[in-house]
């Protein structure tokens, strides 16, 4: 248990950048599932959609450093591998 004022604070702050982050990891895994599960059912135009969702959360999350770079360009690189089929 922290004992310093700046101690409690960063206790705080990382409790709430946790929750942040988990939330941005839990989006693009739905997301990702999504995609899977449209590809199973192979409606063209909703793959594309779902594909394009996908992309542009990857792109935020890493923007934001909510996802390492190369891990948001791995999960993209797999999105397009199973949106080619």
């Amino acid at each position: 248990m922290p004992n310093i004022k700046q101690q409690e604070k960063r206790v705080r702050q990382a409790a709430r950048q946790r929750n942040e982050n988990l939330r941005w990891r839990s989006t693009a895994k739905t997301l990702m599932r999504r995609l899977r599960e449209t590809a199973g059912e192979g409606d063209e135009k909703a793959l594309a959609e779902r594909h394009r969702e996908l992309v542009s959360w990857l792109d935020k999350a890493a923007a934001r450093g909510m996802l390492h770079k190369n891990t948001a360009a791995r999960r993209k690189a797999q999105a397009a591998r199973i949106l080619r089929g």
